[in-house]
């Protein structure tokens, strides 16, 4: 479509529809099917994307948004895939919108918005009748008495989009699907030609990685998988549930991202050295840690997580020690010979998990966590003895949130240094090595032919030694 035809669509008037959806009819459709999740899905894109709220928070089968909780278990999974679709690919949902509305919708229509970002989502990304999900737009706006008005807008607009959606996703291919300011802040970082890969990178969902405990390449062939220059395996298209995996129940592997199983294997031979896991659940390092034959006291802060964790390690059949504590008031009865601190974050690393990240948070909210590790890694050097290591890591693709942090730190503290991480030990990710010896993972890092099967959440970590 070109730039002169773009402008025609908008200059269009918006036909009208004569079906019936509009229930002019006067049936009752209380119990119309696929009308809850659809509900569901607007409401919790409206949290998300309005009010700043996790999505993770909401999608918890327990305590999560009670429209998703009243749904089944194959509605509640269609509900993931809307949202996760819709927030990966929203600047170019919300452009083809604009692009078929006559006139841009009223300033109190936001509902009516996401009401039209959850069935456009449907039509382009997912596989869902065109039809199915035009007339179930149509009927949230018809039962939404601030929406009604716009129910015929509705059902011309998709329509429309359903006949032009080839044309539309060739217009929009160009846009980039990250909010403004953090491409910004990546162009800054990285470079734009970078910028534009880890971008480009979140739009498709990432692999399963499994940590396992022995015999990656046999684990491989079993689970038809590939093994990653992290020793990870890599299950290539899986999307099932992987409890049903063989291996699962006896505890030989766990979920881990690649990226996230590095900072663990960066302090090398850990045999009978008693280590410190803080901010440890759900579980994934701390397992790493007592697999490489440590003697590990786990702390974390919240009870529920610390659980979760107790319940991971049971299932890989292995023990630590763990402690139920605000990080910043803990103190050991005698110092450790290292320490893992993978700290709260921005987590906007993990954009290809977890696509709600860049709309809930901002730079306010870097900043604001930036200090937070600040302070976490200053305490954390209290709790290692002399000739010691911290491991210091987490997921943000921000160096404000890790190199720069780090390095005020260092200025601070004459008894630490950086050790340098060699590229010649890491084939395959030299380019995550920095030139100060620092690991730096991006999504757009191990490509593939097949976008879905590659990729690395983005990780910083580094090495630092107490004299």
């Amino acid at each position: 479509m070109t730039e002169e035809n773009s402008n025609k669509s908008r200059k269009r008037s918006v036909p009208r529809s004569r079906d019936n959806f509009d229930r002019q009819d006067g049936r009752d459709n209380s119990d119309k099917p696929g009308l809850d999740a659809r509900q569901a899905a607007s409401k919790i894109l409206a949290a998300v994307v309005d009010r700043k709220t996790s999505l993770d928070g909401m999608l918890d089968a327990e305590h999560g948004n009670p429209a998703y909780k009243a749904l089944g278990d194959a509605d509640r999974a269609l509900v993931r895939a809307i949202l996760n679709s819709a927030l990966r690919h929203l600047p170019r949902i919300e452009a083809m919108i604009g692009l078929l509305l006559d006139t841009p919708l009223p300033e109190g229509a936001r509902a009516l918005q996401h009401v039209l970002v959850v069935a456009a989502t449907q039509m382009l990304y997912l596989d869902i009748p065109d039809h199915s999900a035009v007339d179930l737009a149509v009927e949230q706006a018809n039962r939404d008495p601030r929406s009604r008005r716009f129910a015929k807008v509705v059902n011309a607009v998709l329509r429309r989009l359903g006949r032009e959606k080839t044309a539309l996703l060739e217009h929009t291919d160009s846009i980039i699907c990250i909010p403004a300011w953090f491409y910004a802040r990546l162009v800054t970082v990285y470079g734009r030609d970078a910028a534009e890969r880890i971008a480009a990178a979140q739009l498709h969902p990432a692999a399963i990685d499994l940590t396992v405990k022995s015999d990656a390449e046999g684990w491989a062939e079993r689970l038809t998988g590939v093994v990653l220059p992290t020793g990870s395996l890599r299950l290539a298209g899986f999307r099932g549930a992987v409890s049903a995996l063989e291996g699962y129940e006896a505890g030989e592997w766990w979920v881990q991202d690649a990226a996230a199983s590095i900072p663990v294997q960066l302090f090398g031979d850990l045999t009978g050295k008693r280590v410190a896991d803080l901010c440890a659940a759900p579980g994934g390092k701390t397992a790493q840690l007592v697999l490489a034959g440590a003697e590990v006291t786990a702390v974390e802060q919240s009870d529920n997580r610390l659980s979760r964790l107790k319940v991971n390690l049971a299932r890989l059949g292995m023990s630590a020690e763990t402690v139920a504590a605000n990080f910043l008031d803990y103190v050991p009865d005698r110092l450790f010979d290292a320490v893992l601190l993978d700290a709260p974050c921005s987590s906007t690393g993990t954009t290809r998990r977890h696509p709600d990240v860049l709309w809930t948070k901002g730079p306010g909210d870097i900043a604001k966590l930036a200090g937070l590790q600040e302070k976490l890694l200053r305490h954390a050097l209290t709790l290692l003895a002399p000739g010691g290591r911290i491991v210091f890591s987490n997921c943000s693709l921000d160096p404000s949130e890790g190199e720069e942090m780090v390095a005020r730190v260092l200025a601070d503290h004459a008894e630490m240094t950086r050790i340098a991480v060699r590229p010649a030990d890491w084939p395959g990710l030299e380019a995550a090595i920095t030139p100060l010896g620092e690991f730096r993972t991006t999504p757009a890092m191990l490509p593939a032919a097949d976008p879905a099967f590659g990729g690395l959440d983005g990780f910083y970590a580094c090495i630092l030694c107490k004299s």
